[in-house]
This record gives structure tokens, C-alpha cells and sequence, in this order.
């Protein structure tokens, strides 16, 4: 009998002690290598993520753009964090499902097509409906910095048109 007793204590601590070390090597591996499965979850470091200017396109004045994070299928939602300097703003655009800003440094506009322009500042959470035309930026005094979050149909999340003019921005 003690003889089986410490037959099987020797198995469980060959098997505990092989499941030690391919936890601490994948553990190690996790640690350098990056994750490629998709059904894991994934870690952007803020180092790793870039800041690009703002295509002029696309804004008037000095602007950031940082991708936060794409969308990944199945989900549609891409987010990123953008920040106006003083004076800058988007050109007049819309989102096809909508789109969610949150300031969170700043003050700043924000105006829906034929609108009156809005103050935003650090904390507000602003909610703009599916095709709705409308521009934000930072007032002429003061940076603004927002994470947009969007969802994209049939591939595009914002449709672009005309920049908002000195006179619009004014107004």
C-alpha cells in the first residue's frame, strides 16, 4: 500500500512540476512575443501607438490623430484620440452610425449643420446621431483633445465634405 501511495505522489509531482514549467515558459514567451490569436485578449501598449498629423483634407489648423484601436471583425467599432490646438477643427463630416466623443483635456466646439456652435469641455460625453452633419475643433484660445468612437457601415465610418470655413468657425 505504500508502496502505490508513493507510486502515485512521484506521478502527481512529475506532472505538477511539468505543468510549472510550461506555464513559466509560456508565461516568458508571452512576454516577448506578440500575441497573434485572435481569441486572446490583446494588449496595445501606449508606447506602440502613434500619433500622426491631421490630414489637411480633413482639418484646418494644427491637429494629432492616434488610433486607439481599429475594429476588428465581427465588431465595426474604431476609436481614436485626436487634439486640436488652439484654433484647429475638422472639416464638416458626418457618421453613418453615429459617433460618441469624449473630452478629456480642454475646451472646445462642436456644431450640427445649421446649428448653433457649442461649447465642449473636459468630461462632457457628446452623442451625435447616424448622418448628422457637424464639425468640432478647439476654440480659438484653447487645445481640445477627444477620443472619437465610431462604428463603420459597409466598411467606411465617416463621410468628409467641406472645411468649415473662417466665417462658420467664427460665428
Amino acid at each position: 500500500m505504500k508502496l502505490i501511495a508513493a507510486t502515485i505522489m512521484s506521478l502527481l509531482m512529475l506532472v505538477a512540476n511539468s505543468v510549472a514549467g510550461q506555464t513559466a515558459s509560456a508565461s516568458r514567451a508571452s512576454q516577448t512575443a506578440p500575441v497573434q490569436n485572435p481569441a486572446m485578449i490583446q494588449i496595445a501598449r501606449s508606447a506602440s501607438l502613434q500619433s500622426n498629423k491631421g490630414s489637411d483634407r480633413y482639418f484646418t489648423g494644427s491637429v494629432q490623430v492616434q488610433e486607439l484601436f481599429p475594429a476588428r471583425d465581427p465588431s465595426r467599432t474604431s476609436s481614436g484620440k485626436v487634439t486640436f490646438e488652439p484654433g484647429a477643427r475638422s472639416a464638416w463630416h458626418t457618421h453613418p452610425l453615429g459617433q460618441i466623443l469624449i473630452v478629456t483635456e480642454g475646451t472646445g466646439w462642436i456644431q450640427q449643420w445649421g446649428g448653433p456652435t457649442e461649447e465642449i469641455r473636459k468630461g462632457d460625453v457628446i452623442w451625435i446621431p447616424p448622418g448628422v452633419k457637424h464639425w468640432h475643433g478647439a476654440t480659438p484660445t484653447t487645445a481640445m483633445t477627444h477620443i472619437a468612437i465610431q462604428e463603420a457601415l459597409n466598411g467606411k465610418a465617416v463621410e468628409w465634405m467641406e472645411k468649415v470655413t473662417d466665417e462658420q468657425y467664427h460665428k
